[in-house]
């Protein structure tokens, strides 16, 4: 499908928004029986453009101390500054995605993110977006490297530049300049896959629909093999200090984030994504040679992880 027509445009949105709720149901499932102890909540909220969406939360499980996985389908018009600010082609927008972050009670699960997003400016372009990374406490090598073949492997399907192309694209983006560090081990991150431009409507969706399954598949893998390792204090203290990192780029850097603030969304359910509980020590160096340096040895980017 070449979105060209007012009915291809309807038949676009109500194809994509539907596969996004789905989305939203199944994931949270998949997250419970990993999780063995809680169940997602739900928020519903509307949208004072028009639409609106359903953030379902979850919290105090033996897994996952928060974890949030929301659902929008939003339109309107923003300001031209806003339109400006966050590249829009056109004022008048419609959207609709799913975001997922994920804070688990012990350093030894990965926090995780997940985002898929289709959006239309009011000139008529058409694009999807989306990215997943992995954000562990402690790097463990192995893990990282098979995390990216899950990934890579989905993106072979599709097109055999995606992965690359995206890897960097995730590099450059969750990085923390002004810590000069990655916010994890990343994953893969794209914007504006442009319908017509970058493949027809059917080949991006098709794309997008599969990295939201491979999160699902992989991230709740990661939750059972690390839930039952053990922890010290040290290192619960160490994650609370990772946990600040991660705060910081989500209020400072997220374009999700600012997309939400500027467009008048909810404010709970775009802030969901803050953990729990963080720690912003003055100047914590980690001891030469310490597991906590070694992680930070691995946060940087352009590591070659398959």
């Amino acid at each position: 499908m070449l979105i060209n027509s007012f009915s291809d445009t309807l038949a676009a949105r109500t194809t994509v928004e539907t596969w996004m709720r789905d989305f939203q149901n199944w994931l949270c499932r998949q997250l419970e029986t990993a999780d063995g102890g809680a169940t997602f909540r739900e928020d519903l909220w509307t949208h004072e453009g028009g639409g609106g969406g359903r953030t379902c939360v979850i919290t105090g499980g033996r897994v996952l101390e928060k974890g949030g996985v929301a659902f929008s389908a939003v339109w309107g018009e923003m300001s031209e500054a806003a339109a400006r600010q966050l590249l829009m082609p056109a004022p008048g927008y419609f959207a609709t995605g799913v975001s997922v972050v994920q804070h688990p009670r012990s350093p030894r699960v990965p926090i995780s993110h997940m985002n898929v997003r289709y959006f239309e400016a009011g000139n008529g372009e058409a694009w999807f977006g989306g990215g997943l990374d992995l954000t562990p406490i402690y790097v463990d090598e192995a893990q990282a490297r098979w995390f990216h073949q899950q990934i890579k492997d989905i993106c072979d399907r599709h097109d055999a530049t995606y992965y690359p192309r995206f890897k960097r694209w995730a590099d450059a983006y969750f990085y923390l300049p002004h810590r000069q560090e990655t916010r994890g081990v990343g994953g893969i991150f794209f914007d504006r896959l442009t319908v017509g431009k970058d493949g027809d409507f059917e080949e991006l969706f098709a794309f997008v629909q599969d990295v939201g399954e491979v999160y699902g598949r992989a991230y709740t893998a990661l939750m059972r093999q690390n839930r039952a390792l053990p922890y010290t204090a040290r290192e619960k203290y160490w994650q609370l200090v990772r946990r600040g990192r991660y705060a910081e780029f989500n209020l400072a850097i997220d374009r999700g984030t600012k997309f939400g603030l500027e467009t008048g969304g909810r404010t709970e359910s775009i802030l969901m994504s803050l953990p729990p509980q963080a720690e912003w020590p003055y100047n914590k160096v980690p001891a030469p040679g310490s597991a906590e340096a070694e992680t930070l040895a691995w946060l940087r980017q352009g590591v070659e992880w398959v």
